[in-house]
Parts: structure tokens; sequence; C-alpha cells
């Protein structure tokens, strides 16, 4: 009995079928390391450019005097008491507005909603909306929350503001809350079946405990989004000048971004140095805000583990 032998030699047709080039393929990991470490060298220039303009420029300007004065038309006596304290306000009720939503809606398109047509197109508007430029919130915001709902919300109020920065991240907490729960493997959730747990058990008591750090990460980049953001707030009508601390939610209001705006938009020197102080103090609030958020992400994990 005979048994066929492979082939000793392959055609030359065939040895040119892959070609190594080992150099080559070196040469691109090369030049792709290279650009990436640019882009990231370059990004950090540029962060650092502009950060050391604003404290060289800023600096001599904090103290307490600053932090608990009302702005002013004196450049030297202006403050920023009354825009810290309405982005407290704001960000506080856009916290409580928009983060049981967001993960209400993303947990029922994620856990309980069927796939059929309707949530293919809920699915993609909420994507679309995610990329809508904030200026149209704010139009939204000024006819539906400000004319539409003024015996509720007080008119150009903190009300109508928070609102309408909730609909601006509302998106963004939306997906980033489907795509924590959908890193979780299916193996859990049909464990928790198997032991007789309901389907609202498995995710209340299994599935949103681990998903948790990815929601509030996702939460960080939208009130850290909603801090900074101006246009909607300037379209619904808060204040650039006022002299008082909000009282309740439908009192009037400003924000630091719309302070800040109004004194750079004067030709004053000593305003655009009021100015890079209030940058100042929006970082510092929002590095405070980003690290208790960060800490009950770390200590969500921690008990996980």
């Amino acid at each position: 009995m005979t048994t066929q032998q492979p082939p000793a030699n392959t055609s030359s047709s065939s040895k040119t079928d892959f070609q190594i080039n080992l150099s080559g393929r070196y040469k691109i990991d090369t030049i792709f390391t290279i650009a990436t470490w640019s882009a990231v060298v370059f990004a950090i220039v540029i962060l650092v450019v502009l950060l050391s303009s604003v404290l060289i420029e800023g600096m001599p300007r904090i103290s307490w005097q600053f932090i608990s004065n009302y702005a002013s038309r004196k450049p030297e006596e202006a403050g920023i008491l009354a825009a810290l304290v309405g982005s407290m306000w704001v960000m506080c009720t856009v916290a409580a507005i928009a983060f049981p939503l967001g993960v209400g809606a993303g947990i029922y398109l994620e856990e309980f909603a069927k796939d059929s047509w309707l949530g293919k197109l809920i699915e993609i508007n909420i994507n679309n909306l995610a990329g809508v430029p904030s200026i149209i919130y704010g139009l939204l915001g000024l006819q539906v929350f400000v004319r539409f709902m003024d015996p509720i919300t007080g008119g150009r109020s903190v009300l109508s503001g928070s609102l309408t920065l909730s609909l601006l991240i509302l998106p963004i907490i939306i997906v980033s809350t489907r795509e924590s729960l959908r890193a979780i493997p299916d193996s859990l959730r049909q464990a928790g079946y198997a032991l007789g747990a309901t389907e609202w058990q498995v995710i209340s008591r299994q599935i949103l405990p681990i998903a948790l750090p990815g929601i509030l990460t996702g939460m960080i980049l939208a009130l850290s989004r909603a801090i900074g953001d101006t246009a909607p707030l300037i379209v619904i009508g808060a204040a650039s000048f006022i002299a008082a601390l909000p009282e309740n939610l439908q009192s009037p209001f400003t924000v630091m971004p719309i302070q800040i705006y109004n004194w750079v938009s004067r030709p004053q020197k000593e305003f655009h140095v009021d100015a890079a102080a209030g940058i100042i103090v929006l970082m510092l609030a929002l590095l405070i805000m980003n690290g208790t958020a960060v800490f009950l992400r770390n200590k969500f994990q921690s008990n996980r583990a």
C-alpha cells in the first residue's frame, strides 16, 4: 500500500501570493506611532499654552473678594458669586432631572424594548439628537419651557435653563447607559433567570450595580458638557448681569460661562483679567464635580470587587 506524498515544491505563482515584507510593515508601524505621539504632544502643548496664559493673567485676581462679590460695572469690584451659585443650582437640578430619565430610558431600550421598527426608529433618533447643535435646544427651551410652560417654570428661570440643558445631555446619558449594559455578559442574566428571579430583579440587583461605574462615566461627560455650554442659556434669556442669588427654581439666574462671556465682550483690559479669573473658578468647579463623580465610580467598582 502506497501513501500519497505531498508535493515537495510549490509553484512559482503560489510563492508570490503572499509577500512577507517585514521591513515595510515595521516602517509603517513606526510612522503610525510617530504620528499618534505627535498628535498627543500637539494637543498637550496647546492645552498647556492656554492654561498657562489663563493662569498668568487670572491668578492675581483670585481672592475671597472676587468669589464673594456680585457682578459690577467697576472691574476691580466685580465678582462671580451670583454666577457660581447659579451654576450650582443649575447643575444640581440638571443632574436630578437627567440622571433618572436618561438611565431609565437606557435600561428600557436595552433590556425591555423589543426588536421592532419602533425601537430602531427611537434608537436612530437618539443617536441623531446627540449631534444636534446646542443652540437648537436653546430655541426649543425658549418656546416650550420659557413661553408655553411659563406658569410652571417662571419664564427665564433656573428651572427653564435646567430643563433645556437636561434635553441637551439626555442622549449622551442614554447611549452611555446602553453601552454599559451591553458590555455585561448575558450569562449573568441567564443565571439569574435560572434561579427564579424576575427580569426586574435581575436588572436591578445584578446588572445595574455592575454597569453603574460606566453609567457614572457617561454622566460625568454629560455634566461636563452642560456646565460649559453657553448658547442654550443665552437663547432662553439667562441674565448676563445680576446682583442677587437664586431663591428657588423659578428665580432668574446666570451661570459662569455667561458671566465670563460678558466680561470678555467688554473693551476694558481689567474685565479681561476678571474673565481669566472666572475661567479658573469654572475649571476648579469642574474638577471638583468630576472628582466627586470619579470617587463615587471607584467606590462602586471596589464594592463590586
